[in-house]
């Protein structure tokens, strides 16, 4: 049994995703209540529930129309399972249906802050008050609730708020109890899985870190492992729980394909040595990848290039180390939903997920592979690591080739290097570090004329990107103050040959991406 597989073992919440955008939150609102989530599409069938024994469901919210043609649909027979459901938003109109309920166009459409009254004795509302502030985002509305299901809270534009069938331990509610503007929404959610699905909240820090250490050691055995660090919060957790697993069977390959930040290559090896106690391979590989990112500018193509050459040179340096079998990689789940599984579309292969060669001859030990950003830094704290590995911002496996729109040259590199050394200086300086999930500049392959010193220039413009987000799998962007700007500006201006003009990114997530490649 692999990591991924026994950590599955443990009791889980499975959500149904129907196109939601707060699917991935509910699935963390779950984990920070200490139990086991896993987000799974609403294609998954009965019998396929059933074989994953989990000790509960939430079916999320959905942009759609349960009763419009093109509806997102679910294997009805889940309803059949003696399972505990919690349908949310779309879900719970969804689950009303099928269960013989009436759902229609509401005459009145609900969006934002609303005001919630419960109306009968309630499991999920219990010692909450009897009106309090929710978070509504639907234009239908269940109108009359299932034969078994009583109406336990109403509001303005929704007659069922909310309904329970405590036989069948079948609950719905119309609003967003995942959401920080439903105050009481955590304690809604805790009832549901404390008390409906009897779940016990062991989903921990230290009850991972076991799991993982015993689940690796089952799979490598008494073989030797080699392990991709890159200086990231990632890989430096995933190499320590590997470390804590099977000591020196480990060796830490940092390879430099010289598309990292300014000094970053020396900060890493100093980093490591300095709280590591397993070998350590650098290697210099900066002109190879440079030479297969040569005319490609194609962002999938690149990520493919930069996956395919990254193995590679691992297969080389693997050669010194030994029959190494086992390669480790700090995968994360939001890495292995954007890129593609079963219950979400592919927005980017990541280099370490989809951009690896078929003929790869590694097995891939991958522990935090079921877990969000937020786990993984729990963790990392957990065993001790530095906080400058355990906060720093994340960084792409691709480095700034992704951050280059179009080809990838020194050149570019450089001038990209230095401009992006720049919005991180600023942003520590403004004590905004750990306010925001990622900073950095973003260079298009284009030029544009600017004027300097009286004269003439066609150089690159600059796009700091700058987001706060909990998981990545949502972000907004960073309101940075005006003069915190300004200031990035006028230095990278003045001080980064090749740039004549800076601009700021202000999309959120979706529908724009964080990385813009």
């Amino acid at each position: 049994m692999n990591p991924l597989e026994q950590a599955q073992e443990a009791p889980t919440v499975l959500v149904l995703d129907f196109g939601a955008q707060y699917a991935q939150l509910i699935a963390r609102r779950v984990r920070e209540a200490h139990v086991r989530s896993e987000i799974v599409s609403r294609e998954i069938t009965a019998a396929e529930v059933a074989a994953r024994r989990p000790v509960g469901l939430i079916l999320s919210g959905g942009p759609a129309s349960v009763y419009a043609e093109d509806a997102y649909r679910m294997d009805p027979a889940i309803l059949e399972l003696d399972i505990p459901v919690l349908g949310i938003c779309y879900g719970h109109q969804l689950m009303a249906e099928l269960a013989g309920g009436s759902v229609e166009k509401s005459g009145e459409a609900e969006y934002g802050k609303t005001q919630l009254q419960v109306t009968a004795d309630s499991l999920l509302f219990r010692e909450l008050p009897a009106e309090q502030q929710v978070w509504m985002s639907h234009r239908d509305q269940v109108t009359a609730a299932p034969e078994g299901f009583v109406c336990v809270a109403t509001s303005d534009g929704a007659e069922v708020a909310a309904m329970e069938d405590r036989d069948r331990r079948m609950y719905g509610v119309q609003f967003h109890p995942e959401v920080v503007h439903t105050p009481r929404g955590t304690e809604i959610l805790k009832r549901f899985l404390y008390e409906v699905c009897e779940a016990h909240p062991t989903w921990t820090s230290h009850s991972i870190i076991e799991t993982q250490v015993d689940a690796i050691r089952q799979q490598v055995g008494d073989g030797k492992v080699i392990c991709g660090l890159s200086g990231g919060v990632d890989s430096a957790v995933a190499a320590a729980i590997v470390a804590e697993a099977i000591g020196d069977q480990l060796t830490c390959i940092f390879v430099d394909h010289g598309l990292l930040r300014a000094d970053e290559a020396e900060q890493v090896e100093e980093t490591f040595r300095s709280h590591f106690d397993v070998e350590l391979i650098h290697v210099k590989a900066a002109d190879r990848f440079l030479e297969q990112l040569e005319g490609v500018a194609d962002p999938e193509k690149k990520r493919k290039a930069i996956g395919e050459t990254f193995i590679r040179v691992f297969e080389e340096a693997a050669r010194s180390v030994g029959d190494a079998g086992f390669l480790v990689q700090g995968t994360l789940y939001p890495d292995v939903i954007e890129s593609g599984s079963a219950s979400a579309a592919t927005i980017k292969t990541h280099h370490n997920v989809g951009g690896l060669p078929d003929d790869m001859t590694f097995d891939l030990v991958e522990p935090l592979r079921d877990l969000f950003k937020d786990e993984v830094r729990a963790i990392g704290e957990e065993l001790g690591l530095p906080e400058e590995i355990v906060w720093r911002q994340p960084f792409p496996g691709p480095g700034l080739a992704v951050r280059i729109i179009g080809e990838v040259t020194l050149e570019r590199l450089e001038i990209l290097r230095s401009a992006d050394a720049i919005v991180l200086e600023e942003i520590r300086r403004a004590g905004l570090y750990r306010d925001i999930w990622q900073a950095f500049g973003v260079l298009p392959a284009i030029k544009s004329v600017g004027v300097q010193g009286d004269g003439r220039t066609y150089a690159y413009p600059l796009i700091i990107r700058a987001v706060t987000s909990e998981d990545a799998m949502t972000a907004d962007w960073a309101r940075i103050p005006f003069d915190v700007l300004e200031k990035m500006s006028s230095r990278i201006i003045n001080e980064v040959p090749g740039i004549n003009r800076v601009a700021y990114d202000i999309s959120s997530k979706p529908p724009a991406t964080i990385e813009w490649e």
